[in-house]
């Protein structure tokens, strides 16, 4: 019965990784169309300040006291890095196309193994430092430095990682003891904070038409954010990073039926094998946390014995 339930907790946690990446892919689309007259910070601003209001139902419940927010330093710094991160993600979005957004973006969790070991003091283990550097190679078949001109866009969407590395590990770390609409509700407002000032500072004024657009972004990226919290609350990441593969499907698609972008073959194999490494080494974390508890609980045993 026991083995069953995790079964059906886990499936749970891959359908909702699975609905993240319709939810991301649709914001994806929806800035590329939008363009770049509206300046990357206010484009991001409008849609978390949209995706904020949204969510004033969550903030009463927390007001009320029936919603408790924990770790309110842990979510100030997630906020903090993830809205900067937020404008570099819609300057790319913006500027080259989506499968490509998509398929650097696989990049995030290669770099939360390296911050771990070099932040954390984690152990670096050889299988687990080859996954890295065959994930960073998928980088450049994708970039492919030299042999194509390495554009502003992709600068940008690089430059993402380590501020949405950060935010996914806190995430994570938020899911252990963070009721999931508090964890969105926090990144929200700490977001919109965020990215005031910035838009403010080069304020063009959208028409009535990228307001709506933008606001649809928000209902996207809102529900995104919210089920993916659910599949970290469900499922271990070693089987939701395989799932997430299906983000860069949907992208190749959108981008060549609404955009006419051609379906790069270096972007699909380098964003693959960025893919299969991101997903050994979330297999091998799986793996050293079993250990670990294995261990534990056999430490616990003795000192009852």
């Amino acid at each position: 019965m026991r083995s069953y339930s995790v079964e059906a907790t886990t499936s749970r946690g891959i359908f909702w990784m699975f609905v993240t990446g319709l939810c991301f892919v649709s914001v994806t689309v929806l800035v590329r169309y939008i363009g770049p007259r509206i300046p990357a910070a206010e484009s991001a601003f409008i849609r978390y300040l949209v995706g904020t209001l949204l969510l004033l139902p969550v903030y009463y419940q927390i007001v009320k006291g029936k919603l408790k927010i924990r770790a309110t330093a842990m979510m100030g710094i997630r906020g903090v890095s993830h809205g900067m991160g937020v404008i570099l993600w819609f300057f790319a979005m913006a500027h080259i196309p989506i499968a490509q957004v998509t398929a650097l973006g696989y990049l995030t969790p290669v770099v939360v193994t390296v911050a771990a070991a070099v932040f954390l003091k984690e152990k670096l283990h050889a299988r687990r430092l080859v996954a890295v550097i065959v994930g960073f190679l998928g980088v450049l078949i994708i970039v492919r430095p030299g042999f194509s001109h390495v554009s502003i866009g992709q600068v940008a969407q690089l430059a993402t990682t380590p501020l949405f590395a950060i935010s996914m590990i806190l995430a994570k770390k938020l899911t252990e003891e963070s009721d999931p609409l508090a964890i969105v509700a926090g990144l929200s407002l700490v977001c919109t904070l965020t990215l005031l000032v910035p838009a403010l500072m080069h304020w063009v004024r959208p028409n009535v038409v990228e307001v709506l657009l933008l606001s649809l972004t928000a209902v996207f990226a809102t529900a995104g954010h919210y089920t993916m919290t659910l599949a970290f609350t469900n499922a271990p990441l070693s089987a939701l990073q395989p799932v997430s593969f299906l983000q860069l499907v949907w992208a190749s698609i959108a981008g060549f039926v609404l955009f006419s972008e051609a379906v790069d073959s270096y972007v699909v194999l380098g964003g693959a094998i960025l893919v299969l490494s991101a997903s050994y080494i979330a297999h091998r974390e799986a793996q050293i946390e079993r250990q670990r508890l294995k261990q534990k609980k056999q430490q616990a045993k003795r000192v009852v014995d």
